[in-house]
């Protein structure tokens, strides 16, 4: 976010010397940060929550989950956003039945 809105200053600013370092360092960090939310998505998805036994630990998975696909939601292109924010919220909504079907409600992870 803070590159984005030093990209806009630059830009609002008029210093069109500045506005494609600024525009190139934010496709960097976004494509690192992308790189970083998918190596756990993949993780998550093949490695922890399929070998997941109690619903505890399926439950802090599936919400992790869900928040990795709203970082990258905050961070995507039009074309992406809609996607990740559907992939987020199914993540939660899977969360959120495991929890009410195998936690208590007093459950600090639910």
């Amino acid at each position: 976010r803070i590159i984005s809105s030093v990209e806009r200053e630059e830009k609002n600013n008029g210093n069109t010397q500045n506005v494609p370092r600024a525009e190139d360092y934010r496709k960097k960090v976004e494509a690192e940060l992308a790189k970083i939310c998918n190596t756990i998505l993949h993780l998550l998805d093949k490695h922890l929550i399929p070998t997941s036994t109690s619903g505890e630990s399926k439950v802090f998975y599936y919400k992790m989950k869900g928040d990795y696909y709203r970082y990258i939601a905050e961070f995507a292109g039009e074309e992406n956003r809609a996607s990740a924010s559907t992939a987020a919220h199914d993540a939660y909504k899977d969360a959120s039945q495991i929890a009410a079907a195998d936690l208590y409600p007093t459950h600090p992870i639910r």
